[in-house]
């Protein structure tokens, strides 16, 4: 995999950048002269890894957020938040969310490796349970987090879309099925328990310690391009989902956020700042051996995870604008992250492989290894009949 533009690279250094999101002082002296924070005591799930664990580091430093309370199955490394150990289809959750103003929902499983039917238990089951124990605790707000795919990629979709937009997803791709189920939990939530606050965040194809399907895209020796295609890509780095999620804590902002870099990237663009040259296959082949290599277990991405690098799915994020929020990253900085996180790596066909594989991968090319699905099909099948 080739390097990124240098300018592109030298672009990623925010370091005297200001930060978009405004944060005034809620803090008062009390009695005695004590500092008193006037703001929401917070509870996140899912908080010792991955954006859970940014999060709460964020509000945990953030002087509007009075208390952090942290839940995960194992004790994270923020020392100033509060934290409980269990699990989040626990029941006893309620317990733990007594005093909570706020509730944001990150403990996910969209692992490419997970077996689905436990994904799916983990997901809706965990969503179900905080949802109804928030209620009960008597927290007001729950923000949960899905992602943008939910609206589907489509042909016609505009671009870019509005939160409103219909969501047209199916569950053919990897965890969109769950997704969809979790989005439909959270428009039922404020009828089933009124007076609780439901507020959705959609991030674009997200980076920064993640691995998808979406990521892996990035770790292939060709880029695949489908015959016809109209791919249209945009990013959403952790640090500006973070802030978004901030955002909704906070009640600068509620409803149906989406959240991502500004505009996006055509492929011709992208294959020219990752300098990785395209494999373009008719769409029958691709789809079918995309089909038959997840079914016969050989790749964990189903063929639907295929069309989000097909048709365009870009979202604008107007709410988040209009709160005053702005993305502090580029889709071209993005990009060039996530080159850096995927170097070394080697995926074909959405299986990631190891040292010797990746270097017969590199000299057969993606091309070989995908057209060569149907071979590897036909001698599975054979085996099966022995």
């Amino acid at each position: 995999m080739s390097s990124p533009d240098p300018q592109v690279r030298a672009a990623r250094n925010h370091s005297d950048r200001p930060s978009p999101d405004h944060r005034p002082s809620t803090t008062a002296l009390g009695a005695g002269g004590t500092t008193a924070v006037h703001g929401p005591v917070v509870a996140v799930t899912g908080a010792a890894a991955g954006v859970g664990a940014m999060l709460t580091e964020r509000l945990a430093t953030a002087e509007e957020i009075k208390q952090v309370i942290a839940i995960d199955e194992r004790r994270g490394e923020c020392a100033a938040a509060q934290w409980h150990i269990l699990d989040v289809r626990d029941p006893a959750i309620a317990d733990k969310l007594r005093g909570a103003d706020v509730v944001v929902h990150l403990a996910l499983d969209l692992d490419l490796e997970t077996d689905p039917a436990a994904r799916t238990a983990y997901n809706v089951r965990g969503t179900q349970t905080v949802l109804t124990a928030a209620a009960a605790a008597g927290v007001h707000r729950v923000v949960l987090c899905t992602s943008a795919m939910v609206y589907g990629a489509l042909p016609e979709n505009e671009l870019p879309l509005s939160e409103d937009a219909e969501l047209r997803a199916t569950a053919e791709a990897t965890g969109v099925g769950d997704l969809l189920e979790i989005e439909r939990l959270a428009r039922r939530a404020p009828r089933a328990h009124p007076g609780l606050n439901v507020t959705v965040v959609r991030p674009a194809v997200l980076v920064g310690g993640t691995d998808t399907a979406l990521t892996r895209y990035f770790e292939s020796p060709r880029l695949l391009v489908v015959a016809g295609s109209r791919p249209a890509w945009q990013f959403c780095h952790v640090e500006d989902l973070c802030a978004a999620l901030e955002y909704a804590v906070l009640e600068k902002v509620d409803g149906e956020l989406a959240v991502g870099c500004d505009g996006w990237l055509e492929q011709e663009e992208v294959e020219e700042l990752t300098g990785i040259r395209r494999m373009e296959l008719p769409s029958a082949v691709a789809l079918g051996a995309a089909a038959r290599l997840h079914r016969i277990g050989l790749t964990p991405s189903p063929a639907g995870d295929l069309a989000y690098t097909m048709y365009p799915w870009v979202v604008s994020g107007s709410r988040l604008h209009d709160a005053g929020w702005r993305p502090r990253w580029t889709n071209e900085e993005v990009l060039a992250e996530l080159l850096e996180e995927v170097s070394g790596r080697h995926t074909v066909a959405g299986r990631r492989l190891g040292r010797k594989d990746a270097t017969a991968a590199g000299a057969a090319g993606a091309t070989v290894a995908l057209l060569g699905a149907a071979a590897v099909v036909r001698r599975a099948r054979k085996a099966r009949r022995r």
